[in-house]
């Protein structure tokens, strides 16, 4: 009897404990947690981006894109160490102070190649050789075999001569020498105590640099640098890339046009002794770009077609006109003119004048099914890519949009917006 009360006993808690365990597991189950839907226009997104050269961006530039003070420290040292340029994505992406994910976000905007050539991304950085220094010496005396037996290689030989040379063929002094953007900080400073150099550039250098400079054979005549395109400056003794980058310059940065001669001046691709050596010729008409201002007829631009140029001549200032295009890539068109006014961050009166005006022509916006709609269309498009996965997982199963939809779930504006882009 004591023997079958003892089963009895044992069988009633067996079952408890299985009715606590089920009760526990119903109660700790959680509700599934789809990801908010968000959308460029909020303000956790970055709408106002727009095409840039990270090679032109000063350090508020950079704080723009919403890097901190010590990342873009870091982002500039790092284009110092490797030769004072970004050559392509490629590089940029391995500086340790973007973030995979930043990268992403800015990638599509990046006025750079994928890759540089390896010859090309060579020629200016410092390769990692070491620097071999015994003895003290004047650099204004060593020939490119002697700078390439210290380390360097022929192309970087090659650069720090014409360097000289752009001095008028000295280095003058330690701080002029720094200056040279193929001594990496970290080599400066294993040259500088053998350097048979004075610390300090002299005052008269400074005051009149030009004296020093050699004087090029460029046949300088009267020119207007508000409409001097690519070809004008590279006629005045730029390269391609420096000519390139005085016109967006003046174009996104200046919003068209140089106000004064200190507009010149503070484009850092010219430098003093450049400069002194154009201004003789230089005629600004600050009016040139105000009448070519009025040449537009945007009552016959089409919205989806409009330029960021185009935005800045109609009066917008940069950072609207960088949100109303960076939002349009986005969505690989715009499909209706609201659309416009909602984007994040732009003038909403001077646009609102703008789409009053201008058409918009949606026939070439792409539209898809959500069955059929490219994985990378529904993961990068504003409107579908918190949904993304979703979609894709549903539409294996499902071939029904309008059952899709109901699976997903979406607020009701959420789900308009996605039916702006569907067939």
């Amino acid at each position: 009897m004591m023997r079958k009360n003892y089963y009895h006993k044992l069988a009633f808690m067996a079952m408890l404990l299985i009715v606590l365990l089920a009760f526990q597991k119903y109660t700790s189950r959680e509700k599934e947690n789809f990801p908010e839907i968000k959308f460029i226009t909020e303000h956790s997104a970055s709408p106002n981006l727009t095409d840039f050269d990270p090679n032109v961006l000063d350090e508020i530039q950079w704080k723009h894109l919403g890097f901190s003070d010590k990342q873009v420290s870091t982002i500039l040292n790092y284009k110092k160490i490797i030769g004072g340029e970004f050559k392509s994505k490629e590089q940029l992406k391995k500086c340790y102070a973007i973030s995979a994910e930043k990268f992403t976000e800015l990638e599509s905007f990046i006025l750079l190649p994928e890759t540089a050539k390896e010859e090309h991304s060579e020629k200016f950085t410092n390769e990692k050789k070491e620097i071999f220094v015994s003895k003290r010496f004047n650099p204004d005396k060593l020939s490119a075999l002697e700078w390439m037996k210290m380390g360097f290689s022929e192309k970087q030989a090659e650069a720090i001569l014409k360097y000289k040379n752009y001095l008028g063929g000295s280095f003058v002094s330690k701080e002029k020498f720094k200056e040279c953007f193929i001594i990496s900080s970290e080599n400066f400073s294993k040259l500088e105590p053998y350097l048979l150099l004075p610390a300090q550039t002299p005052d008269h250098f400074k005051k009149s640099g030009n004296q020093y400079a050699i004087k090029s054979n460029i046949q300088y005549h009267t020119f207007d640098p508000n409409v001097l395109d690519l070809d004008g400056w590279k006629a005045l003794g730029f390269s391609e890339k420096q000519a390139s980058t005085i016109v967006n310059y003046r174009d996104r940065n200046l919003r068209g046009s140089f106000k004064s001669l200190e507009d010149i001046q503070k484009c850092f691709v010219i430098s003093a002794e450049k400069f002194q050596e154009l201004s003789p010729y230089i005629k600004l008409n600050t009016s040139t770009n105000q009448a070519q201002k009025q040449e537009t007829d945007f009552s016959k631009i089409d919205l989806n077609m409009i330029t960021f140029k185009q935005l800045l001549e109609f009066g917008l200032d940069e950072k609207s006109a960088g949100s109303m295009i960076g939002f349009r890539k986005k969505l690989r068109g715009f499909v209706n003119k609201q659309q416009i006014l909602d984007t994040y961050n732009i003038d909403k009166n001077l646009v609102q004048k703008l789409i009053s005006i201008a058409p918009l022509d949606v026939s070439n916006v792409p539209k898809y099914t959500l069955t059929e709609a490219p994985e990378e269309w529904l993961k990068d498009h504003p409107y579908f890519k918190y949904s993304a996965d979703k979609i894709i997982f549903y539409r294996t199963t499902y071939k029904d949009d309008k059952k899709i939809l109901k699976l997903l779930k979406l607020k009701p504006e959420y789900e308009e917006r996605m039916k702006l882009y569907l067939k």
